[in-house]
């Protein structure tokens, strides 16, 4: 498995942020599951994703998939009191470092916590006032 890989099951999870931080590629997309939109710059994923995982529970990875730049980990947690589960779909740079980020989710009902928790998560973090200009 990609070191870069076994870090992102490491840390995501947890929301270390700084952590997160140093897999991510300078200018890495990420794509929520929860609109559609994209997340771009080291900064702006890294506290997105920060937020996430202090939303998820019980957090684990069930499967990885993938080889050189291109990886699927499919992953089962909890959003709020619902059951989720959901794929993360990664693509490398050829620093090895994340340069897209996708996340599909199921059920919706899950998906719509997520949405929930997350506002209200950046609603609470300044940080994100700048952060939204670079949504495209």
């Amino acid at each position: 498995m990609h070191p870069t890989i076994e870090k992102m099951m490491a840390v995501v999870a947890k929301g270390d942020e700084d952590a997160i931080h140093g897999i991510l590629a300078e200018e890495v997309r990420f794509m929520p599951p929860t609109y559609w939109a994209t997340w771009t710059g080291r900064e702006a994923v890294a506290a997105v994703l920060g937020h996430v995982g202090q939303v998820f529970s019980d957090f684990r990875y069930r499967r990885v998939m993938g080889e050189g730049r291109d990886w699927a980990l499919e992953f089962q947690c909890k959003v709020v009191e619902f059951d989720a589960v959901g794929v993360d779909l990664i693509t490398l740079n050829d620093e090895g470092l994340i340069a897209e980020f996708e996340v599909v989710m199921r059920p919706h009902k899950s998906v719509g916590a997520l949405r929930e928790a997350m506002n209200a998560r950046v609603m609470t973090d300044a940080r994100f006032l700048k952060f939204r200009e670079a949504l495209s």
